[in-house]
């Protein structure tokens, strides 16, 4: 099997770093090398960011109703391609084809919504607000924008970013991540495909040194950032000391709340589907449940239910899960159970040592849960980022709002119940930005926006929906009065006041 050198894209063109410094992109299910991305240099930063400058001067005047049909393209040729970037994403990342499709629908959505551009960034006009005075706002883009991305959903991250970007009128520099770089290619191949002029949608690879020069960069107006904490906060300080706009939505510890009026076969598939989907590699996965009251009794249940899942390659359509993303993911993983054990956590199924036939050198760690698991352990307060499921157990609903808030973590939560007062309460008493009733991950549509809150997030604009329409745009609010042409001004007005 030949290796794919990945490239960059700058200017509408695919293009061969000149960087002496390549990295393998390895299958995790076998550890076959199959590409090789380049950490660009400084300089094919910069001109992928002057590409952007330069293509702004013209997109940004590119009649709405184009950039509308350019979307409208852009979404027929990613729904045309599903498997084709489906079986990218599973060959790098090692996730199932059905969730890596599921992706591939997710990050749609988003294209979807930028199809309705003609009515997203519409302003307000108020008519006569003063004696013959018009006010009126308008939306226009920034200029040139960014975007990071994490490894665990290379066509879903990059779509929370780009299109409503260059929807809204302005181009896009594209850091993917270096682990599975592919399938974003597709997508940005895709894009040009679609009718994206030159120049208004750029890519370049790298690291630490790539991300903090797409930071600071002062003709870079606007980032966004979906990836750790640590990174997240380093890149958020920085391009605010830099003057930008920016968006972090960073790290999680996500809690699924199990009231004994759930449907019980209901709550439990979908909590065993959302901890150990992805092998636990969603910033949304729910990796701890919270049993309440006579739940808890449900514990064998679940228990049951993790050893029957099926580990194997991402290519087999009846595995659950497949492997991690890499060799440090697997160990890093198995370390904190290891640690979980140690801090006195009931393992009750342990998921270290797993073998797959015919795989004998993937990353498997197969589903793995812990009881009697408190909030100063380990396995509870970092983000496990793996097949790993801690359940609490508490007695009231009360105990259970409690438990989550005091974590400093806000990205999501969900509740199975089915009590409409209960939902109400606990929708309006916890402190989680997306909020899931009887559904396992709230990430919600792409119309509505991305709101983690608290240290899962930082800035005040989240991607998707209304709130990315604003980040990627700033308002001009324009004050008018036309005077006939035989008027004779009354005089010197020297206050405030319109007149």
């Amino acid at each position: 099997m030949s290796v794919r050198e990945i490239p960059m894209y700058i200017d509408g063109k695919p293009e061969i770093s000149q960087s002496q410094d390549w990295h393998d992109v390895v299958n995790p299910a076998t550890q076959e090398v199959v590409a090789r991305v380049p950490f660009c240099t400084a300089e094919e930063v910069e001109r992928a960011v002057a590409s952007g400058k330069e293509a702004f001067k013209a997109w940004r005047k590119v009649p709405l109703g184009k950039r509308m049909r350019i979307m409208l393209k852009l979404q027929a040729l990613i729904r045309d391609n599903t498997a084709e970037l489906a079986a990218l994403i599973t060959e790098e990342h090692g996730k199932t084809l059905p969730d890596a499709e599921g992706e591939v629908g997710r990050g749609l959505e988003v294209v979807e919504h930028a199809c309705s551009i003609t009515s997203l960034q519409l302003g307000e006009l108020a008519e006569n607000a003063a004696n013959e005075v018009d006010v009126y706002s308008m939306h226009q883009p920034l200029g040139v924008g960014a975007g990071i991305t994490a490894f665990n959903f290379p066509i879903m991250l990059p779509c929370f970013m780009f299109p409503l970007a260059i929807a809204t009128g302005n181009t896009f520099v594209l850091k993917p991540s270096e682990q599975d770089p592919s399938s974003t290619m597709r997508l940005v191949e895709l894009a040009h495909e679609a009718g994206v002029p030159a120049g208004v949608l750029n890519v370049v690879h790298g690291g630490p040194d790539v991300a903090n020069q797409i930071a600071d960069h002062q003709d870079i107006k606007a980032l966004s950032f979906i990836g750790s904490t640590h990174v997240g906060s380093l890149l958020y300080n920085r391009a605010a000391a830099a003057g930008k706009r920016m968006q972090s939505m960073m790290g999680a510890k996500n809690h699924c709340v199990v009231m004994p009026d759930a449907n019980r076969s209901q709550a439990i598939n979908n909590l065993l589907g959302s901890a150990f989907g992805a092998a636990g590699q969603r910033c949304m996965a729910n990796s701890v449940v919270v049993l309440v009251g006579d739940a808890r009794e449900w514990l064998n249940d679940i228990v049951e239910g993790a050893r029957g899942m099926k580990v194997g390659p991402g290519t087999e359509r009846d595995a659950d899960l497949g492997p991690l993303v890499s060799p440090q993911a697997k160990e890093r993983v198995e370390r904190l159970i290891t640690a979980g054990e140690k801090e006195g956590a009931k393992l009750m199924v342990d998921g270290r040592g797993c073998t797959v036939d015919g795989y004998p050198e993937g990353n498997f760690v197969g589903p793995t849960l812990f009881a009697d698991v408190n909030a100063d352990m380990t396995i509870y307060r970092e983000e496990v980022f793996g097949p790993v499921l801690c359940v609490v157990s508490v007695e009231t609903l009360d105990d259970a709002i409690e438990f989550i808030n005091a974590n400093p973590n806000g990205n999501g939560t969900s509740i199975f119940t089915n009590s409409g007062w209960v939902a109400r309460r606990f929708e309006t008493d916890i402190d989680v930005g997306q909020i899931g009733i009887n559904v396992p991950i709230p990430v919600p549509v792409a119309y509505f926006s991305f709101t983690g809150s608290r240290a899962s997030k930082l800035g005040d604009l989240g991607p998707n929906g209304k709130q990315a329409i604003a980040f990627w745009t700033q308002t001009k609010t324009v004050t008018a009065r036309w005077f006939e042409p035989e008027n004779v001004s009354s005089g010197i007005n020297s206050t405030i006041s319109l007149g």
